[in-house]
């Protein structure tokens, strides 16, 4: 059985904590692909396409802690926030999906329990432990808490070249709400490189009814916070991805 979660590196050094919320496209067989086919299972409406192997390369550069979702976003979202319309997708981009329509409450119930709940869970106890407060072991016996030190949350994401239609400029993009020094500094420290194209708060922005990320994680618990975004296109094989991470290491290293 597939967990929910997968965690790399859990005693990593570095100040970063890295979240991948939409690294897989696993969909268990019960669900019989909630009525989509192959191709579409392997689209970005059910994950994001190149951000686990990224994210696993920057956990092993910056000896960061690494939370990698085991199950399709398509089965509940853990970038949004329970109860909002695209927790549970009914329709993703130009998709309808089938298997989310007119879901008793028992079923949306489960798919929290399962596959939402224990991902944030895992990324709390972390936090929890960073900022030195006491936390429960699987046994339910008190942790010894480290000492606090200062943490950095960032998501690891990518995106599409062309969204309805329209074609995307930018080779990646920076999210952030609260946290202006870290979002503005590592725009700034990608686009020194001219070649680049690099969204403020593009292609998406932070937004409290439709993430969770930055806004729970982040945000309430005053830690500085953001989502990293890159074209997938450019994450499309090996080269394109170490090629990433060589950008961003050394942009993440700077900042913290």
């Amino acid at each position: 059985m597939t967990e929910a979660v997968a965690i790399l590196n859990p005693d990593g050094a570095s100040r970063y904590v890295l979240l991948c919320e939409h690294a897989s496209n696993y969909i268990p067989e019960r669900y019989a692909g909630l009525g989509l086919g192959t191709a579409d299972l392997a689209r970005h409406i059910a994950w994001d396409i190149g951000a686990a192997e990224l994210a696993r390369q920057l956990s092993a550069r910056l000896d960061a802690p690494l939370f990698l979702s085991g199950y399709s976003r398509l089965l509940i979202d853990c970038n949004r926030p329970l109860g909002s319309s695209t927790s549970i997708p009914r329709r993703s981009e130009d998709t309808d999906i089938p298997g989310n329509h007119d879901l008793p409450a028992k079923e949306i119930v489960a798919r929290q329990d399962r596959y939402f709940r224990p991902f944030h869970a895992a990324v709390v106890a972390c936090l929890d432990a960073r900022a030195g407060r006491p936390t429960l072991a699987r046994d339910g016996r008190p942790t010894l808490a480290r000492d606090g030190r200062p943490t950095i949350v960032i998501g690891v994401h990518s995106f599409t070249p062309v969204y309805q239609g329209v074609s995307r400029p930018w080779h990646a993009g920076l999210l952030y709400a609260a946290a202006t020094r870290l979002g503005r500094g590592l725009v700034a420290a990608l686009a020194a490189d001219p070649a680049l194209v690099v969204g403020d708060n593009e292609p998406y922005r932070i937004e409290p009814e439709h993430d969770y990320t930055v806004p729970i994680h982040g945000d309430a618990r005053g830690l500085p916070a953001a989502l990293i975004e890159v074209r997938q296109d450019l994450l499309a094989d090996a080269a394109g991805i170490a090629a990433w991470t060589e950008r961003l290491a050394p942009a993440l290293a700077a900042m913290a």
